[in-house]
């Protein structure tokens, strides 16, 4: 949708209005379900609770209670269900079961679950949403197969089975919530883990339309512009950010120093795959030196792809940003690329969201900074991973009071909704019956 031109209101609540009150509910109730006596192995607080909710439906992953030790196997297993709900989006499952049980999906219907999936046409919805469903049950459970060949020979069967479950989803929908304290540090060199989790969070935030052009189309000359850009983008993020971690850390000893060569390789490559929304971590964060926090907190920001399960501004804002760039010195007023325009109200709608963006990631890091006192480094490293939906933590989550839990919370929730949705409901709706002569401003 061109920016500027007014949302339709359905029912009188625009759809953004609609999606945002739907995870807000997921979280009120996930809130109350985890603070039953049944889900926790002892007493939690209200805070406690609600910020792990928050963190499970926006898919982030940070957490201020142990995952596998404070919660019951009923507390984890409905973890695991709001990640699920949050990563794929309160809509798609409410159309799955409407259709399942024969119920027609109306124009309504349509529209929200139309924004949900970030689209801009309402039609082959269906479609495109069995496919989904199609591909996600499919990759989590060939996942978890997988990752039960190295969990249930050390934790017994059931144990073994249901962290190979709880994984797979929180993977392909980029949670990063473990069962463990130290996340998966301890398979930090076994190459199962350090491929199957990554591939499943890889494929997850590549994003829904990428991957039913790869299901249907098979055929690269036939998938979208959208969908060459991301595989393209994603490629390039993931070696850049694998080489420059393994020669920033490969003698640090706080995080690749001490292991070996195969191990310090499979390290960075997880590292370097994990940062843009996964979560998940094979070293400790709060070893990493200066620079390679400052790469991560880049990468965060940049975050995964469009309609995928993962946050951030995304990857095809990102590359059309330097596209535009790049348009800008060579004196070019078009952007084409692959055969195809990318359109004026595209380039205005990527600025308005990473301007958008960083607003917000500034504004929740100065408050941060006023109430709570810390390291500059940590603060904003916990800020961003917030708002890219991360989950990577350099160990300062718990030592936030309820004014800083609270910033981070409503972080993580736009992050996930998205900032251009928080804006589309604050901007004034009307179009303009006005039109003014060209002015001229000097820039730069």
């Amino acid at each position: 949708m061109a920016v500027g031109k007014p949302k339709r209101k359905v029912a009188g609540y625009p759809p953004p209005l609609v999606l945002v009150m739907l995870y807000a509910s997921l979280i009120l109730v996930g809130t109350f379900g985890l603070k039953l006596p049944i889900a926790t192995t002892a007493p939690i607080s209200w805070s406690d609770a609600m910020f792990t909710a928050t963190s499970a439906v926006t898919v982030t992953g940070l957490a201020v209670v142990d995952t596998g030790q404070g919660f019951t196997f009923f507390g984890q297993a409905l973890i695991c269900l709001l990640i699920q709900l949050g990563g794929l989006g309160l809509m798609t499952f409410a159309v799955l079961i409407l259709s399942m049980l024969g119920i027609p999906i109306g124009f309504t219907n349509r529209l929200y679950l139309r924004e949900d999936l970030n689209q801009t046409s309402a039609t082959d919805l269906l479609a495109l949403t069995k496919t989904i469903l199609r591909v996600v049950l499919l990759c989590e459970i060939i996942g978890a197969a997988i990752l039960a060949i190295v969990f249930v020979p050390e934790f017994g069967v059931y144990l073994g089975l249901w962290s190979a479950v709880f994984h797979a989803v929180s993977a392909f929908n980029n949670a990063g919530f473990s069962l463990y304290a130290d996340s998966l540090s301890h398979w930090v060199g076994n190459p199962l883990i350090n491929i199957t989790v990554p591939f499943l969070f890889i494929l997850g935030g590549l994003g829904f339309t990428v991957i039913a052009d790869i299901w249907r189309l098979r055929s690269w000359q036939k998938y979208s512009l959208h969908s060459k850009l991301m595989l393209i983008g994603t490629a390039l993020l993931l070696f850049l950010s694998f080489a420059a971690f393994a020669v920033l850390e490969w003698n640090n000893p706080a995080t690749l120093g001490g292991l070996d060569w195969s191990a310090k390789l499979w390290a960075s490559w997880f590292q370097g795959a994990t940062t843009r929304t996964a979560g998940f971590n094979t070293v400790d964060m709060a070893g990493l030196t200066d620079a390679s926090s400052l790469m991560f907190m880049i990468l965060m920001v940049i975050g995964s792809g469009s309609t995928s399960t993962g946050g951030g501004i995304k990857v095809t804002t990102f590359i059309v940003l330097v596209l535009a760039t790049l348009a800008f010195f060579k004196r070019q007023t078009t952007i084409d690329v692959f055969g195809r325009r990318v359109g004026p109200e595209q380039i205005v709608k990527v600025l308005a969201l990473v301007m958008v963006s960083l607003s917000i990631i500034l504004t929740g890091l100065f408050t941060m900074l006023i109430f709570h006192e810390g390291r500059f480094l940590d603060v904003t490293f916990e800020t961003l991973s917030a708002f890219g939906t991360v989950g990577l933590s350099r160990g300062t989550t718990a030592d936030f009071d309820s004014i800083g839990r609270l910033i981070i919370m409503i972080i993580m929730f736009i992050g996930r909704v998205g900032p251009l949705t928080i804006g589309f409901l604050l901007a004034a709706q009307r179009p303009k019956r006005i039109s003014y002569p060209a002015g001229r401003i000097y820039l730069g």
